[in-house]
C-alpha cells in the first residue's frame, strides 16, 4: 500500500526554499492533504502491526508525531520548520526513554529509521553498563545478530573518555560499555516513502532490532 503521494516530497522541497509563517499558512491546505493525513495513516497502521508482537505498544499516532515546527529558542538557524516529518513509535509514545521502538524521518533528502536509546538519563545509562558486565555475551550475541548486521550495522553514541572502574575491565573486549548513547540508525533512499515498500521497511527494520532492542529494554526494567 502507498501512503505517500509524489506531493509529499515536492511540498518539503518547496518548504526548503520557502522556510517562514507566511508561505506555510498559504500552503496549509497541501501540508494537511499531502503530509498531515498520509502520515497519521501510515503511523497509524505502523502501531497496529507493532502492536502484534509487542503488546506494551498502545499508542495513537498523536502520540508518535513530532510537530513540524522547529525548537528555534536556543538555535543560530531561525526557520521555523523541520524539512521532514517525524515520529516515534515504542511503548511510552514520543516522549519515551525507557523503550526501543522506531524512530523515523521521512523527508526528500533522505529516509530515516533508528531504534535504541538515544538519550538515556543517568540513571537509565547506569543500568545498561551494569547489564553489559553482567551478560557480556548477551549483549555481544545482540550486536552480532544477523539481522541486526544486516539493516543497522552497529551500535552508535558518543563516548565517555572516563568510566567508573567497575565497567573498565570489560570496556577491554566491549568498547560500548563507554557508551554514552545506544542507539543505531539507517538512511535508505527516500524515493521509498511515496513507494509502497514503505511500511515493510520499516517493520523490517523493526524486526531487525528485536535482539538488540530486548537487551536495553531488559536492563531498564
Amino acid at each position: 500500500m502507498k501512503y505517500f503521494s509524489p506531493e509529499y516530497l515536492t511540498f518539503f522541497k518547496e518548504l526548503a526554499a520557502n522556510n517562514n509563517r507566511d508561505w506555510f499558512a498559504a500552503n496549509r491546505k497541501r501540508y494537511e492533504q499531502y503530509v498531515k493525513e498520509p502520515l497519521h495513516k501510515f503511523v497509524e497502521d505502523l502501531i497496529a502491526e507493532m502492536a502484534k508482537s509487542d503488546k506494551k505498544i498502545q499508542l495513537t499516532p498523536s502520540e508518535s508525531i513530532f510537530r513540524i515546527n522547529r525548537d528555534i529558542r536556543f538555535a543560530k538557524d531561525k526557520s521555523p520548520y523541520k524539512l521532514y516529518s517525524s515520529a516515534a513509535v515504542n511503548a511510552g509514545g514520543k516522549k519515551d526513554t525507557q523503550n526501543a521502538g522506531i524512530y523515523m524521518e521521512l523527508g526528500p533528502e533522505k529516509l530515516a529509521f533508528a531504534g535504541g536509546m538515544y538519550q538515556p538519563e543517568k540513571e537509565t545509562l547506569l543500568m545498561i553498563r551494569k547489564a553489559i558486565v553482567k551478560n557480556p555475551k548477551k549483549f555481544q550475541g545482540a550486536l552480532a545478530d544477523k539481522d541486526f548486521k544486516k539493516y543497522w550495522r552497529e551500535i552508535l553514541g558518543e563516548r565517555n573518555k572516563i568510566i567508573p572502574s567497575e565497567f573498565k575491565k570489560v570496556g577491554e573486549t566491549i568498547p560500548q560499555i563507554y557508551n554514552k548513547q545506544f542507539y543505531y540508525w539507517k538512511e535508505l533512499d527516500p524515493k521509498i516513502i511515496i513507494s509502497d515498500k514503505l511500511m515493510k521497511s520499516a517493520l523490517d527494520h523493526y524486526d531487525a532490532s528485536k535482539s538488540m532492542r530486548e537487551f536495553l529494554e531488559g536492563a531498564v526494567k
